[in-house]
């Protein structure tokens, strides 16, 4: 997978989290995120995984916040 096939993959996850986070579905937001992350890891890309797991972060705070 090329450069700029990983970068359409991942907007694509980032926007379906998206579609997710605007219906208030945060665990199914977080559970997209999760396998972004296990993606980006089997592809080496340490940079987007890390991005990943930040993001599940931010919102799994939040889920408990609002709890």
């Amino acid at each position: 997978m090329n450069a700029a096939e990983k970068g359409e993959l991942y907007a694509r996850i980032f926007r379906k989290v998206g579609v997710f986070l605007g219906k208030g579905e945060i665990p199914r937001a977080i559970k997209e995120l999760d396998e972004g992350m296990k993606i980006a890891e089997r592809n080496g890309d340490s940079k987007m995984a890390s991005r990943f797991r930040l993001e599940i972060s931010i919102l799994s705070k939040k889920v408990e916040l609002t709890k």
